[in-house]
């Protein structure tokens, strides 16, 4: 929010460098995010008015204005802005003049017509962000007066406001935070008329949606002159980007600037007002010109007949102020924030009074905003506020108290703070207290601040006072052992993304919620409040994300994808936690043809097992079926399975290539936890191979043969590898159908060069030990 610096010197003295305050407030937990200057300082820059207008001879979209600038002779001045009428009083820039944009003005022929200067926009003087037209100025602006007369120079805070600190909302709520940060008094903000408060009359009101709004008065105020408000008035909301309307809706808008709490005006000509939860796709124009629809859980404000507000959002068209309104019913409210966060978000609708419900307005602000704007619309607009204000529900009980302890405050902190300081820092935020000891103290909690609930939250009102640069910094850090979280990290990081970084896949993140389109989200946990369509489930696997990846990275123009993904997924229905690893790869080896070869080659099954071979070297593979998948494989180790992938069907993907995916519980994988590295020295004798060439059944696995040669439990035998596939009719005749597989086996030891006769009787136990348990015919 920005806030002027002017304004807020009206309630507590200041330090006179803006940059101060801007650190003042950073320190104490309030960003500061930007500080501009605004005004009109312009040498030559003074107040006309236009007192004829007449069409450009030689162009449609100019007009010739006359204009008086006060000197007693007429200026002739071509003007390309519509928004004005005879009698308006505009800037008037003249020969000379240099605007804040750089433009030099100077005494030129626009298409044939001699232009004496420009008429001004509110952003060529900087003192607004408006550029469709005129800046149209206060009737009582003197004609001839300098423009730094009506636009003083100021300078604008931009603010961040974090969503618990509603009551900083404002130009009063923030200096009451600078008060008691600097323990300068502050200053209350003016009444303009003195006497007895208006009567709380129970009538004329009545709430049928209590829940949604426990609170809800109207005020009637007759014989109102709506018209442009004075220059005062315009400057204050200008100066924060708050555009002129006429004067009541600008009163409104300043008393919501000024104090916090939203007020609205509707047209007097409505009776009988209730606050209830709309009807379902009941229709509403609203006063930004669009029509809503409403939800059955939408809070409305009505008369007898239909809606004519939504309730702490924006009011309605047809009961909107006008140039012809003469009586006005002035609303002031309390909204409960989860009731307009929802509503204007299902209406996709945000105003400047919804965001401050959404956070909270002070409950104690209430009637006295709604005095404020009365006060202001007698005295601005000539009205007549009524005697009484119509008052229906009633407010919930105040917070619980809450109690300190001086000696914890102390300790939380890391410096003895005495309790009189801390007593004095939170009687100037406005607590007060009403029990104490020595050690502790109770305090009430002003209702604004209704983020106040715990000690600590009082402990850190007390920090922000005393300032946080005062607490001596120590080292507080120690060796800890290393945790379990810490050896998990470690192997994942090690043995995981490393180990897949390193064979070309780029690591991704996605998000753990899934759409409705997303794929299984038929099995996934939903949740009971999703923010939006886009997340509505928790995932229970890595596949959907890895695929929207994909398209993103298709749509991008990439011809070839390969991708991992280590995080959690939530499985169905019970939403328990696992580890997973998912890889995902589509589209070309290389992206291009290498001066080896020209051929491309896609990436296939084979690449997607030899991805995860890498990090698990002992998983083994067996033929599956899953829906979605036009090849499937389950992923195993030892006799539990552990995962699956494969190929999926064409129409899960718009890739042009085959996608392969994997998805593995890298929980049951990395259970044991990454061993640590071990050293091995150099082999000092020669290794000697020998081969087995065998022709096997078409049903029986590589991973089959292997185990047997590996649970022979041969000392001498180093390593197995498979070197020749061959299926084929014409060399499995001889032995009946099947296939040809050919291995290398490496024998070495560590202390000694093998014997031809070691080796030789090594290998007959293998080959024996194939034929004996799975039948196989060796080729000699």
């Amino acid at each position: 929010m920005k806030f002027s610096i002017n304004w807020l010197r009206e309630f507590v003295d200041l330090p006179k460098n803006p940059e101060d305050i801007a650190e003042l407030l950073t320190r104490s937990g309030i960003e500061t995010k930007n500080i501009e200057t605004r005004g009109a300082n312009i040498d030559n820059v003074i107040v006309s008015q236009i007192t004829a207008s007449s069409r450009h001879p030689n162009a449609d979209r100019l007009t010739v204005c006359e204009v008086d600038d006060g000197s007693g002779t007429k200026r002739q001045i071509v003007c390309g802005a519509t928004n004005y009428k005879v009698g308006d009083k505009v800037p008037l820039a003249l020969p000379g003049a240099k605007l804040p944009n750089g433009t030099d003005i100077r005494k030129s022929k626009l298409r044939g017509v001699e232009s004496e200067g420009m008429l001004c926009s509110p952003i060529e003087l900087g003192v607004g962000e408006d550029a469709s037209g005129l800046l149209i100025l206060s009737p009582d602006a003197k004609v001839g007066a300098p423009i730094a007369d009506l636009f003083p120079t100021d300078t604008i805070l931009d603010v961040e406001i974090t969503p618990n600190r509603g009551d900083l909302l404002s130009h009063f709520g923030l200096a009451r935070e600078i008060s008691a940060l600097v323990g300068q008094p502050l200053r209350l903000p003016k009444q303009q008329t003195a006497g007895e408060a208006p009567a709380l009359q129970k009538s004329g009101v009545t709430i049928a949606a209590t829940r949604e709004c426990p609170v809800f008065s109207l005020r009637k105020i007759d014989n109102v002159k709506v018209g442009a408000s004075p220059q005062w008035l315009r400057a204050k909301i200008e100066s924060i980007g708050v555009r002129s309307i006429n004067n009541i809706v600008d009163i409104s808008n300043f008393v919501m600037l000024e104090l916090g709490q939203p007020t609205h005006a509707f047209d007097a000509d409505n009776s009988g007002i209730n606050v209830r939860l709309a009807r379902d796709g009941e229709k509403f124009l609203a006063l930004d010109g669009k029509t809503y629809s409403f939800k059955p859980d939408n809070c409305v404000i009505a008369d007898q007949e239909r809606a004519v507000g939504i309730g702490g959002v924006m009011g309605g068209e047809e009961t909107g102020v006008t140039d012809s309104t003469k009586n006005i019913l002035l609303e002031a409210a309390y909204f409960l924030p989860a009731s307009i966060r929802r509503t204007a978000r299902d209406l996709n609708l945000q105003s400047d009074a919804s965001y401050r419900f959404e956070r909270g307005v002070d409950p104690d602000m209430i009637l006295r905003a709604s005095q404020r704007a009365a006060e202001l619309m007698g005295e601005i607009a000539g009205g007549t506020p009524a005697k009484e204000i119509h008052v229906a529900g009633e407010l919930a009980a105040d917070r619980a108290d809450v109690s300190l302890s001086y000696e914890k405050c102390s300790r939380v902190i890391g410096v003895v703070i005495d309790p009189k300081t801390v007593d004095e820092i939170l009687t100037r935020f406005g607590l007060r207290k009403i029990a104490g000891t020595n050690q502790s103290a109770t305090w009430k909690i002003p209702s604004y601040r209704r983020d106040l609930q715990r000690d600590v939250d009082l402990i850190e009102e007390v920090l922000r006072a005393y300032g946080i640069d005062k607490i001596p910094g120590r080292t507080r850090g120690r060796f800890m052992p290393t945790s379990a979280a810490d050896r998990s990290h470690d192997v994942e990081t090690l043995f995981l993304r490393d180990r897949l970084t390193g064979s070309g896949l780029s690591d991704v993140r996605t998000s753990k919620l899934i759409s409705r389109s997303a794929m299984a989200f038929d099995k996934a946990v939903e949740l009971r409040n999703p923010l939006s369509e886009d997340h509505v489930a928790l995932r229970p696997n890595l596949i959907s994300g890895l695929l929207d990846v994909l398209e993103r990275n298709i749509r991008a123009g990439a011809e070839s994808v390969s991708i991992f993904e280590i995080g959690r997924v939530f499985i169905p229905p019970s939403g328990k936690e696992e580890r997973h690893l998912g890889i995902l790869l589509s589209g070309n080896v290389a992206s291009a043809p290498n001066w080896r070869s020209q051929a491309r080659r896609s990436l296939d099954l084979f690449d997607l097992k030899g991805a995860l071979e890498s990090v698990f070297p002992n998983v083994s593979f067996r033929p599956g079926k899953f829906p979605d998948f036009a090849l499937a494989v389950e992923a195993w180790s030892g006799d539990q399975r552990v995962g699956f992938g494969g190929q999926l069907l064409a129409d899960k993907s718009s890739a042009s290539s085959s996608v392969l995916v994997a998805e593995l519980n890298a929980d049951l994988l990395l259970h044991k936890g990454g061993s640590a590295k071990k050293f091995r020295e150099l082999d000092r004798y020669p290794s000697i191979t020998r081969d087995i060439a065998m022709i096997v059944p078409e049903k029986l696995t590589h991973a089959e043969i292997l185990r047997v040669i590996e649970n022979a439990s041969e000392p001498l035998l180093e390593s197995v590898q498979l070197f020749d596939l061959f299926e084929g009719a014409e060399r499995t005749a001889p032995t009946g159908s099947g296939k040809s597989l050919a291995y290398r086996l490496t024998y070495r030891a560590k202390n000694r060069t093998l014997t031809n006769e070691e080796v030789t009787a090594a290998h007959a136990k293998i080959r024996e030990r194939l034929k004996r348990e799975l039948g196989v015919a060796l080729r000699e």
